[in-house]
This record gives structure tokens, sequence and C-alpha cells, in this order.
């Protein structure tokens, strides 16, 4: 079958790579892709935010199965207007996206349907939002409502902190995303990436990760969309991943059918390991990025049934296998990302990594120009290696970004320190 991928980072590079080794996979158009994906199949110029376009050309292109890789695009509604016109899709629908398009709407209906999760509160005026944090205390998590590409959410330590984050998201800070804010309690506890491949009805586990938010070393400095994640999380172990099943992904499940918006697609629940079990960060409603990058390299099943199956509603009939090695991703990024940044320097030596053993590297914020890659955003690369435990997949993951040749990059020394701390211990 001809396949639609839509998005270009390096999420999309390894769907693409995952997706183009399916015996079922006939052509593979990535719209719009990037120089990794073009690897794989063919880069389309096509505005994925006009939805009669997208149809026009599955329409012209014999497209027979679209899969969506970022939120905005499942958010708007790309989904529901595909399937409108008769063309099958991967990925929630616009009403069963809201859980990670509204944090509001997801702690509502944890709420409803006894979900764990910090207590909160939703506000859409400051004064008020700060009277509450006031009367509640520090430390206290404010996060803005709708989407704000992986920075809108603020652990603050102090009153000043927590009042100057509910004034920048309700003043606009990020557009009609912060137009209310919900307000959390901190819930102490190791975090940990829960992954679930859901089809209104079943839902089959898809793997663990962790990732590292800061920028810095020892998780310091500030939250970026992810500087590297490795899988399997040995933290969530068989007995804390069928609670989590139990307590917090079939419930959800159960919730949307209730409401009326079943939801079909990979349900990406972030979690926080407390004294008091499992309790529910935030969902992403499609594949993490960079824990995509850990997880597919893993999958020894074919990802095109397991995505048809969960787009058909027979996710009963199949299962899935993994492999035992494990995996680690490091970000290349652009130097002063996540702050201000500098596009159009050349990388090199991306070759000479990648013809290492049980290496991968995934490109995010790249543009090809000629035979030179540059980079084109501010996170660029993901350095990717297996090895039989974390420690080895770390040691081979940094040796492959000494052979790439960037001085206008940089990246975290010490991605995979939990998990190397407890391989040692």
């Amino acid at each position: 079958m001809n396949i639609l991928l839509i998005g270009s980072g390096g999420r999309e590079h390894a769907l693409a790579w995952s997706l183009s080794a399916s015996p079922l996979c006939d052509r593979l158009f990535i719209a719009p892709g990037n120089p990794g994906t073009a690897q794989h199949g063919t880069n389309v110029v096509l505005d994925v935010t006009d939805h009669e376009a997208v149809i026009g050309f599955c329409r012209t292109t014999g497209i027979e199965f679209v899969v969506v890789g970022p939120e905005g695009p499942l958010v708007t509604g790309l989904v529901d207007d595909l399937k409108g016109a008769g063309i099958k899709a991967f990925g929630p629908d616009k009403a069963a996206a809201q859980l990670e398009g509204s944090k509001a709407f997801t702690k509502d209906l944890c709420a409803e349907f006894a979900i764990p999760t910090a207590a909160y509160r939703r506000f859409t005026d400051a004064e008020t939002a700060k009277t509450y944090i006031r009367h509640y205390g520090v430390p206290i998590v404010v996060k803005a409502d709708g989407l704000a590409a992986g920075k809108g959410v603020v652990v603050a330590s102090s009153f000043e902190e927590a009042e100057e984050a509910v004034d920048m998201m309700l003043g606009g800070g990020f557009g009609t995303a912060g137009a209310e804010v919900v307000i959390e309690a901190f819930l102490e506890g190791e975090e940990a990436s829960f992954f679930a491949l859901c089809d209104g009805t079943t839902a089959l586990p898809f793997g663990t990760a962790q990732d590292h938010k800061r920028v810095g070393d020892g998780d310091e400095g500030p939250n970026t969309g992810g500087m590297g994640a490795y899988s399997p999380a040995a933290v969530l172990t068989p007995e804390l991943q069928a609670r989590v099943m139990r307590e917090i992904i079939e419930p959800t499940l159960a919730g949307m059918r209730a409401r009326g918006t079943p939801y079909a697609g990979i349900l990406y629940a972030g979690l926080m390991l407390t004294d008091k079990g499992p309790q529910l960060i935030e969902y992403n409603a499609r594949f993490g990025d960079p824990e995509t990058q850990v997880l597919l390299p893993r999958l020894k099943s074919d990802l095109v049934t397991a995505l048809l199956a969960a787009s058909d509603g027979v996710l009963g009939t199949i299962s899935l296998q993994w492999s035992d090695e494990a995996a680690l991703t490091v970000v290349m990024a652009a130097k002063g990302y996540p702050g201000p940044f500098e596009k159009g320097s050349e990388i090199r030596g991306i070759a000479e990594a990648e013809a290492m053993s049980d290496v991968l590297v995934f490109h995010a914020g790249t543009r090809q120009d000629g035979a030179r890659i540059l980079a084109n955003g501010g996170r660029v690369l993901n350095v990717t290696a297996m090895g039989r435990t974390i420690t080895e997949a770390q040691q081979r993951a940094y040796d492959a970004v000494a052979k790439i040749d960037w001085a206008e990059g940089f990246c975290r020394g010490d991605i995979g320190w939990r998990a190397v701390e407890r391989e040692r211990s």
C-alpha cells in the first residue's frame, strides 16, 4: 500500500525508517519530511494545515493509509477530515486528541473516572489564580491549558516564580494556549513514560522510556522538548506496568468511550512514580519525541500491521514482540537552544556515525544543500544506539556523537545516568 506520513522531525524520521521496512509498504511519502526521511521515502511539499490539500494529494497519489506524527494536525481534526473522505488514518480524532490539546480536559476526565493524578484547579483570571497559589503554597505547578510545544509547564519553587508564570501565560505568552491555566499540586517521585497502542476499546502496551527534559547535565537549566531518552525504563517494573494499565490506561479508554469520544491511536502517558503509586502527569496523543527514536528500534513486530490494527479496531487480534536490547538516543542541538540559536551551520560526519554497528542517526532539524547537511532547527539530530544494557547503549551512542563534526552544536553528556547508576548497583 501507499502510505503518507505527516511531519518533519526526529520522530518522523524514526517512523519513516520503521514504516518503510514493512512488507505492506509499497511507497512511502512524507510531508514535509527532512533529509533523513528522504532516505526511506519521497518528501513532498504539502501544507498539512490545509486538510483539503492533504486529501487531494492522497487521492491523486493513491494513498491508502495516513500516519499523523505531530500533535498539531491531530488537534485540528486532520484524522476526522481524512476519514470523512474515505481515507484510512492513524491517530485520534479531534475530540479524542483533547487529551493532549487541553490539560483541563484531561484533568476533568481524571476526576470523573478516578484516574490517579495531582490535585488541581483551573483559572482564567490571574488574580484568582495568584490568590489560590498563595493559599496553597509552593512548590506548585503552573501549566498552560493548550499546546505550547512542550514548554507550557513551570514547576515553581517560589511564589514569585509561580505568579510570574501565571502572568506570562494568561498575559498571552503562549497565545491562545495560555488563555486558561491549570494549577496542580507538586508530585514527588521519578518520572517515566508509558506508551499504549489503542483502538478505542483495546489497549496494548507499547513500551516504556525515560527522557531528559532539562537542557544541561545533571538535569539543570530550562525545560526543552527533550535532550535524550532511553528504553526500556527499568523503574517501570512489570508489576508497575500492569498497575498503570489497570489504574490509568484502561480507565481512560473506558472514560473516553463513556463520553462518546473513543480514543484510537498511540497514548503516551507521562507518569510520576510516587510513594502512593503511579500518577498521571499528562497525556500526549501521539508518539513521543525523542522517545520514538528509542522505542521503534526495539520493536520486532511490523509497525504497519500494528497501526492498521489500531485504526481498524482489531488490536485484540495481534500481539507485539520486543527486543531484549536497550536503546539510548542523544539529542544534538544548536548552541543557544532552547533560547535563540543560529541556523545554517554545516554538519559533517553523520555517515561515519551511521557506519558504526548498532547506531542510527535520526534527523530532526536539518535541511539539505546539495551534498551538505545544514542545521535548521533547535534540536537537530538524534544519535541512537542499541546495546545489551543501557550502559552499553550509552557508550556506543556517545562514541557515535564523537564522529559528528559540528562546532555549532552541543549535547548533554549524561543521557541515561539514572539507568546506568541502577545497572552499576
